[in-house]
């Protein structure tokens, strides 16, 4: 199975939810990043952070497909 199939195929409940969170997370740590503000280091280091691991758990969770378990 490639990649493109691998992201047709349904999600499991838990990595949907996950997925979302994920997302949630990525979006909050974009806004801080851009904010128009002044903000200190150590909270913009964070958004950076929570913009990173947003995007690492949407992209994992999206992967993971319900079905067989052939390798």
């Amino acid at each position: 199975m490639n990649i493109i199939e691998r992201y047709k195929q349904p999600t499991p409940k838990f990595f949907r939810t996950l997925r979302n969170i994920g997302i949630a997370m990525a979006t909050a740590g974009g806004a801080i990043v851009a904010a128009p503000i002044s903000l200190p280091a150590i909270v913009i280091s964070i958004g950076i952070y929570m913009t990173v691991a947003g995007t690492v758990a949407t992209a994992v969770s999206q992967a993971v497909v319900e079905g067989d378990d052939t390798v």
